[in-house]
């Protein structure tokens, strides 16, 4: 199985690594990089569109997954022309790969987490995306899987990490 690693700090950087890539499936983990963790209906909902928007700047992009581990959803699931977009919650990641089946290749998962977004992409043979800006109010939990993953990243991605 062969993923790549990159370390991406901003959205501008995430999305012209996919182009470079040439992706047709990018997934997406909600929680920081879609709307914050406590953040409202209003937020999440808002942070959707604003990805899809950005998404069309990857023309080879076919198909958009939102994942999240929480119960939270959207209020409703957008359309976007030419691509089909679904949304997971309670998505199981990265035990669960089922709802990943037969997405059109190359595929980027973009996310926050190694132990959770980085397996993931790592089983599925999809380009991990690790998006790391200077984040601040994360809570507990996410922070200390991210002190975690640190130590996980050199066996999963070992000799193809890129900082970008």
């Amino acid at each position: 199985m062969t993923s790549n690693y990159v370390r991406v700090t901003g959205l501008a950087d995430l999305f012209a690594e996919a182009r470079e890539l040439s992706v047709r499936t990018m997934i997406f983990d909600v929680e920081p990089l879609v709307a914050p963790w406590h953040g409202s209906q209003e937020s999440l909902d808002q942070g959707i569109a604003r990805i899809l928007g950005d998404v069309r700047t990857v023309p080879s992009v076919r198909v958009v997954i939102f994942a999240t581990n929480s119960a939270r959803r959207p209020s409703a699931v957008p359309a976007c022309d030419g691509i089909q977009v679904r949304y997971l919650a309670s998505a199981g990641k990265p035990l669960r790969t089922a709802p990943y089946r037969d997405l059109p290749r190359p595929g980027a998962v973009a996310g926050d987490q190694l132990p959770t977004d980085g397996i993931l992409a790592y089983r599925l043979g999809f380009t991990f995306l690790h998006y790391a800006p200077k984040l601040t109010g994360v809570p507990p939990g996410p922070a200390l899987m991210h002190r975690w993953g640190e130590l996980v990243r050199p066996v999963l991605f070992r000799g193809s990490a890129t900082d970008r």
